[in-house]
C-alpha cells in the first residue's frame, strides 16, 4: 500500500509576521497538524484560545543549533472544555485564525 501523505498548505515555516502578530492571548485559532505514518496520514485538529506563543529550548544536548540547543515554536492553548494543551509547531502545522484577540487581551 503506497503513503498517501499530502502534506497541508504550511503557513508556519518561515511564518509569515502577520501571522505570529496574530497569535496573541485571547485569540481563537485552529490548528491543524498531519504526522506521516508507514501506511496512513494521521490529521489531528485543535481549537482554542491562544494562552501563549514563543519559542523554547529542548532539552536535545545533539542539536547544535542557536546555544546548542534546538528550538521549538510552541502555541499553548486553552480549549472549549477548559483544557490546556501544548502544541510543537512544525511545516505540517497550519494555523487559522477563527477569531482576533479582544481588543483589551491585544495590549
Amino acid at each position: 500500500m503506497a503513503l498517501t501523505f499530502t502534506p497541508i498548505t504550511p503557513n508556519l515555516a518561515g511564518m509569515e509576521e502577520s501571522l505570529g502578530t496574530k497569535l496573541v492571548p485571547g485569540a481563537q485559532v485552529k490548528v491543524t497538524q498531519q504526522i506521516a505514518a508507514r501506511d496512513r496520514t494521521w490529521t489531528s485538529e485543535v481549537i482554542g484560545v491562544v494562552v501563549s506563543y514563543d519559542q523554547k529550548q529542548t532539552g536535545s544536548w545533539f542539536a547544535h543549533a542557536r546555544g546548542d540547543r534546538l528550538w521549538l515554536d510552541r502555541l499553548t492553548l486553552r480549549k472549549a472544555d477548559g483544557e490546556i494543551t501544548t502544541l510543537i509547531l512544525d511545516e505540517f502545522s497550519h494555523i487559522d485564525i477563527v477569531s482576533g484577540a479582544p481588543a483589551a487581551a491585544a495590549r
